[in-house]
């Protein structure tokens, strides 16, 4: 059906696609029959082919069902970004296995209850989480550690040093001793070895949720969902083979693991891998590597523009910039472009639906503000918040929307899903409104919502004045209880380096720009914000933290 987004979309980006209803891992190995000496892979300057990825998930495949892995198990991954992860994500799958993917910072106490909810009986890690994992198998279900030592894919001389710092971390590690990847990964397939035939609509992946706004769940991922977010994500972005994609943010996230493995493989584009963030160090691998293709999160746009040697770094090779997984703040997007040259595009997605599924146009129109127009064959609604009526162009309401890439449902949660999938359309908990164009304007989490004596508070229009005061780096605002309005608006703030300012500068500021029950009758001053793997503000943690304090007050 025709859609008012689609005359906005760039040419050869059809309205409609055709997904392959085929296993997930069909990607890779169809890639790899297509050009199996391209670099598929690149770690710290060591690449690894087509050809060798794809042979080394079939090896991985048949060792882990030698090692009694069925289909259907759960095999958990608790790795950062890095080449065993690919080949431990598509072996997996190629034994018919449910891919585990973990957050390698969470804590202990977080990863034993996912692994109990998952029921996860083989982890794969680094030596650098060995002990944390090694300590899992007592409280979990997980009996088969496999061990990936990242020194035996990094180049000369780093490969040595990162060989000593393993030897160390694995000293003193309890018996039994976990099994190793590159023995696992030694021998070829035996004879007759055949990939699971998955049915396409089983499940392939469970993520669990960041916890950004409740207690993590899990949400499965089918690997027809898998397949047809590679597709929309390839013809958005007009991914080619000689595309290489710079992978920062975690493939263990829906984000990272869909945008930058599953689609750049698809594309038989090449995967620049790093394992962490650091803002310096990803500037000098644009600059070094020459990637086309960037994904981030606003907070890291933030770290590049409080760099004062930005403009030093030549980020020309990049073709596009995607930005996603939180809101962009007017600001942050000039501030960055103004600096680099660069175009950022704006996008929104969810691990609900995989990950992205609508962003701004790569070549053609942006409306500033907007997350863009839906991807083909996703279709999106706004409804009322008080009785669920679809509401008209420009007005706010809750995101609803319809997607061939949609999850099956939050695992041993009937309840949560039910309540998030409602007659085939998914209740993203979002607020926003849509244009005559079909551009989506975010405006916040509807858990997010303050409530100040009875009017409605949006975080991201008090974060978007916050932002421009020239003395504030990073900001977020939360509701906090209050005797006498309910909730009242606090702020965090964290400045930019070498300033200093008060709580009632700040709040001075904002009276100027925002109507009296927006303004924040408080301001926290702090040296970081919590943020997610992925660099989302934790609000959660700081409304919790600030409850404790009011409790610890009154007692």
């Amino acid at each position: 059906m025709e859609r008012p987004w689609h005359r906005h979309y760039d040419p050869g980006v059809p309205a409609t696609l055709d997904y392959p209803r085929v296993p997930l891992y069909r990607l890779l190995d169809e890639s790899a029959a297509r050009a199996p000496r391209r670099a598929a892979t690149s770690f710290f300057g060591k690449s690894l082919s087509y050809g060798a990825l794809k042979e080394q998930s079939d090896r991985l495949a048949d060792a882990l069902r030698g090692l009694g892995v069925a289909a259907g198990d759960r095999v958990a991954l608790l790795l950062p970004n890095c080449p065993p992860f690919v080949i431990a994500y598509y072996g997996a799958l190629k034994a018919g296995a449910v891919v585990v993917a973990l957050n390698p910072l969470a804590s202990a106490d977080e990863l034993a209850v996912q692994l109990a909810d998952c029921g996860a009986e083989t982890l794969v890690t680094i030596p650098l989480f060995a002990a944390t994992a090694a300590g899992l198998r007592e409280r979990t279900p997980v009996r088969r550690l496999i061990l990936a030592r990242l020194a035996d894919h990094l180049p000369l001389p780093l490969s040595l040093a990162m060989g000593l710092r393993e030897a160390r971390q694995l000293g003193g590690l309890p018996s039994p001793r976990p099994l190793e990847l590159r023995a696992l990964l030694a021998s070829p397939p035996g004879k007759g070895f055949a990939p699971s035939q998955s049915d396409p609509g089983s499940l392939a992946v469970l993520l669990y949720s960041g916890g950004t706004t409740g207690a993590a769940k899990g949400i499965m991922l089918s690997h027809a969902a898998c397949v047809a977010n590679a597709h929309q994500i390839r013809a958005w972005g007009h991914l080619q083979p000689d595309d290489r994609i710079l992978a920062v943010l975690p493939l263990f996230h829906g984000y990272g693991m869909s945008v930058n493995m599953n689609a750049a493989l698809l594309a038989g584009g090449e995967i620049v891998l790093l394992p962490r963030f650091n803002a310096r160090e990803v500037l000098k691998t644009i600059q070094r590597r020459r990637p086309t293709f960037f994904t981030g999160v606003p907070t890291m746009f933030v770290a590049f523009s409080n760099l004062p040697e930005l403009e030093r770094y030549r980020l020309d090779s990049l073709k596009g910039i995607f930005v996603g997984a939180a809101p962009l703040t007017l600001a942050i997007k000039e501030a960055f472009e103004a600096r680099t040259g660069g175009r950022m595009i704006e996008g929104y997605g969810l691990t609900e639906v995989v990950t992205a599924i609508m962003a701004n146009p790569y070549r053609g129109q942006h409306k500033l503000g907007s997350v863009g127009v839906p991807f083909p064959d996703v279709e999106v609604r706004v409804v009322s918040l008080e009785d669920g009526r679809e509401l008209p162009p420009g007005e706010q309401g809750e995101v609803v929307l319809r997607s061939p890439t949609m999850m099956l449902g939050y695992y041993n949660r009937p309840e949560a899903t039910a309540e998030a999938i409602r007659d085939g359309w998914l209740y993203t908990g979002d607020i926003g409104s849509l244009d005559e164009d079909g551009y989506l304007s975010l405006i916040d989490r509807k858990k997010d919502l303050i409530i100040v004596g009875g009017f409605n508070v949006f975080p991201r229009e008090v974060e978007e004045a916050l932002f421009q005061h020239p003395k504030v780096r990073e900001g977020v605002v939360v509701g906090v209880p209050d005797d006498y309005a309910g909730e009242r608006v606090k702020a965090f703030v964290v400045l930019r380096e070498g300033e200093t300012a008060t709580s009632e500068e700040i709040i001075a500021f904002l009276r100027e720009r925002l109507t009296r029950y927006k303004v924040p009758s408080e301001v926290e001053f702090r040296a970081e914000l919590p943020k997610s793997m992925i660099g989302k503000v934790l609000r959660r943690a700081l409304r919790e933290e600030t409850a404790a304090q009011t409790r610890a007050v009154a007692e």
